[in-house]
């Protein structure tokens, strides 16, 4: 199997799904409920936007060629109201943002370079011809494509549904992602945990980061035998769109998932990427549906997700594309790693979205120094000594 960078494998997810993808189902909801949806359908402007001229400032509408000058107000006209006259020779209109353009003005001038008096207004400075108006159908015409089929509906999304009057939307359905979690070794949230057991983390971490891409998920928790585990992935894989594995993917004895997988017919895209925490991860395809075998350690778990599976889920979602983002923040401490992977580390991002510093914890399965985070410092391979100032990459959680 070849070995893949961490880009290039993160490439090769997308790629993969964008090939094989279904469209997927089509449901209708209400607009209330559309926030984080993906459109089915393009939406078109209803009419043009604006529908008139508008003023985009406070202040007078005006023929521009009268001015410099003193001219009479003959009336005012402000958003949501039309002035039902024509500004004639010498006079002028008050006239507030958002409010339709008189007849015969063709220029607003702004209040603050004005002086109103006793009926009249003195303009001192010239204008030009359509300054601060926004023109009828500037931003759309009507029939004019403002939201494309594919795209996440986010508050500017709904805005723009709401303005062009669309109280239901057509919107595809949620992916349902199986989440099967492994290990002989943990016990439900509710039970207490004996000293050699741990509670059942991962999944519910990863249930949530589904729901926040947009997918429903299910949960079920697999034991350290082939068996067993070959069993749960197979109704996994029956009953979602796409299955998640947390833990039993590196090469341990009971690690058991690549070889339950291998008897679904599965076949491996990559089990492993130059990352850290998150190395032993696998990705594949058995029985038509995508999978990812994610690293049991809760940071693994939470990384890997972010980095591959949210993409994947978007896409298998029917978003036209998807992005990964990491801006960059400036350090506020010296920073050290080893060389050789590219480390995902946690970090707190500050208020100014600028400045970033580590978090210390003692490794990937330090989940109360991961909730101390808001952030993973994205550290380079060939890059193992940053100064403080100096700029990093973050994922942000």
């Amino acid at each position: 199997m070849t070995r893949l960078g961490f880009l290039e494998a993160r490439a090769l997810v997308i790629e993969s799904i964008l090939q094989a993808r279904a469209v997927p189902g089509v449901e209708e909801v209400a607009l209330g409920e559309a926030a984080g949806r993906v459109l089915a359908v393009d939406v078109a402007a209803d009419r043009d936007a604006p529908a008139v001229d508008r003023s985009a400032r406070d202040g007078y509408a005006v023929r521009a060629a009268e001015v410099p000058g003193s001219l009479a107000v003959i009336g005012e006209v402000r958003a949501g109201g039309r002035f039902g006259g024509v500004v004639g020779p010498g006079q002028a209109v008050e006239i507030m943002t958002g409010a339709p353009v008189p007849a015969g003005a063709d220029a607003v001038v702004m209040v603050e370079h004005t002086r109103a008096e006793d009926g009249r207004v003195q303009i001192d400075g010239s204008v030009q011809p359509g300054q601060a108006i926004n023109r009828r159908g500037v931003d759309a015409m009507a029939g004019e494509i403002v939201l494309d089929a594919g795209t996440r509906l986010d508050y500017s999304g709904i805005a723009a549904l709401a303005a062009f009057g669309h109280a239901r939307v057509a919107v595809y359905r949620r992916p349902v992602v199986a989440i099967v979690a492994t290990g002989d070794e943990l016990v439900e949230v509710e039970e207490a945990p004996a000293e050699f057991q741990i509670r059942n983390s991962n999944a519910w971490s990863l249930a949530v980061q589904v729901s926040r891409a947009g997918g429903t998920p299910l949960i079920s928790v697999a034991r350290d035998t082939v068996e067993h585990t070959r069993l749960l992935l197979g109704r996994g894989i029956e009953a979602a769109d796409l299955l998640l594995v947390s833990g039993g993917v590196s090469a341990g004895k009971y690690d058991v998932v690549e070889k339950a997988l291998a008897s679904l017919g599965a076949q491996f895209y990559f089990d492993r990427v130059p990352i850290q925490p998150g190395q032993p991860l696998v990705f594949g395809r058995a029985r038509g549906k995508f999978f990812f075998g994610l690293p049991g350690n809760p940071a693994s778990t939470m990384v890997t997700f972010e980095v591959f599976a949210r993409a994947a889920l978007e896409l298998l979602g029917g978003q036209r594309e998807t992005a990964l983002a990491m801006p960059w923040a400036r350090l506020t401490r010296e920073f050290r790693h080893r060389p050789g992977l590219t480390r995902f580390l946690p970090a707190f991002l500050g208020s100014d979205g600028a400045d970033v510093t580590p978090v210390d914890w003692h490794g990937s399965g330090d989940v109360p120094a991961l909730t101390r985070a808001n952030a993973f410092l994205v550290a380079e391979p060939d890059h193992a000594v940053y100064a403080a100032g100096e700029w990093i990459r973050v994922l942000l959680k």
